[in-house]
């Protein structure tokens, strides 16, 4: 019977037995990039690099380098270790180690959180009349957000002090725990309860700001709000928003527009509409006026015989368009208003009219020659 050879996991690597847990992963990392498939074809380089794997899958887990460190092979058929052959669940090994050995794995890096944190945006709503939003405005706000604290600058700490390491946690912002399963020995980590996870604590907290580094204040902001917004438009203003935890760097401001609703004009996007009355004798004979627009006057005609719901539009008097080139129109309605109330002379001018133009009865209006009835009549008239 010949006897195996013990597998030389430290020699493998190329490191010492004493060699730190950084230590491994960093040889780890130069053979992984010496043998990977894609770098290297040659197939005794990857049976190379799948040795190095499996190595570096057992030095990577305390549990098994500990059976290793004992003279044993987890590696064997029946060694008791991770990989193919005794570990149901497979290796420790995966797609996220090997990108850590081309790319330095640091978004698998441990360790305690920062105190300094990003701020969070803000909203706030300003009201705009339909004028403002035609023309642009500019606007100082009051607006109540966290700023950065006066007395200790972000830093949380009382004058004098500083933050010092979490004797729990030693700096590492987390505590490791070993517990024995079925499986083996399962590590599991959580935040430090004494830190949260910052790794240091504030002896002496600043006694404006508690230690948060930054406090809540009202201050003002100017708002330059561009010409063609509408309601529900947000204006970006980037920086002034709420400073952010140990004074972080501040988020954006959105201000949000309300637009106040006008008395004469309505909006659709960049058109406007708007109504005009005309009495009925001026619609029969024509008129004229001056209509004030938003950015302007118009003289507006209206032709003899005008019939109630004419719209006639005027270009360009609507709406800027925002991020964009020239303005949307100006729809006017016509609206012809008959008199409700007359007396004695207006009626007999009115019916003197009516004679004179054979008005005195309503008749029935004839159905349209064009319409998809006649068009059929005369379909079938013709065969």
């Amino acid at each position: 019977m010949v006897q195996s050879v013990a597998r030389d996991y430290y020699g493998t690597l190329g490191v010492r037995k004493d060699a730190s847990a950084e230590d491994i992963k960093r040889a780890y990392r130069k053979l992984a990039r010496e043998l990977h498939p894609d770098v290297n074809p040659d197939p005794a380089a990857q049976a190379r690099f799948k040795e190095v794997t499996s190595v570096y899958e057992v030095l990577s887990d305390p549990a098994k380098r500990q059976v290793v460190d004992l003279g044993g092979d987890p590696l064997a058929p029946n060694g008791g270790g991770g990989g193919p052959s005794g570990d149901p669940f497979g290796g420790g090994v995966g797609l996220g180690d090997i990108m850590d050995a081309f790319f330095g794995g640091g978004a698998r890096t441990r360790g305690p959180r920062s105190r300094v944190r990003q701020g969070d945006d803000a909203l706030i709503p300003v009201e705009l009349t339909l004028e403002e939003c035609a023309t642009g405005v500019a606007k100082d706000l009051a607006v109540d957000t966290a700023a950065i604290c006066s007395l200790c600058h972000g830093a949380g700490t009382a004058e004098g002090t500083t933050a010092v390491t979490c004797d729990t946690c030693k700096g590492a912002g987390e505590i490791q725990q070993i517990q024995r399963s079925l499986l083996g020995q399962v590590m599991t980590s959580r935040p430090c309860p004494t830190c949260r996870g910052f790794g240091e604590v504030i002896p002496e907290p600043c006694r404006q700001c508690v230690g948060e580094g930054r406090v809540r204040t009202r201050r003002s902001v100017r708002a330059n709000i561009p010409a063609g917004v509408g309601d529900g438009i947000r204006v970006r203003l980037t920086g002034q928003g709420e400073v952010g935890p140990g004074g972080g760097a501040p988020g954006d401001l959105y201000v949000e527009v309300r637009e106040i609703q006008h008395e004469m004009f309505t909006r659709d996007g960049v058109e406007l509409h708007c109504t005009v009355h005309v009495p009925m004798t001026a619609a029969a004979l024509g008129t004229s006026m001056t209509l004030t627009t938003l950015l302007d006057t118009e003289d507006l005609d209206i032709k003899p015989g005008t019939q109630s719901g004419t719209v006639i539009t005027l270009r360009n008097q609507g709406m800027p368009r925002l991020r964009g080139t020239g303005n949307g129109n100006l729809h006017v309605h016509i609206e012809v208003i008959t008199p409700t109330r007359v007396d004695a002379r207006q009626a007999e001018l009115l019916r003197e009219l009516a004679t004179l133009r054979g008005e005195e009865q309503p008749e029935l209006a004839e159905r349209s020659h064009n319409g998809i009835f006649s068009r059929i009549k005369e379909t079938f008239a013709g065969r």
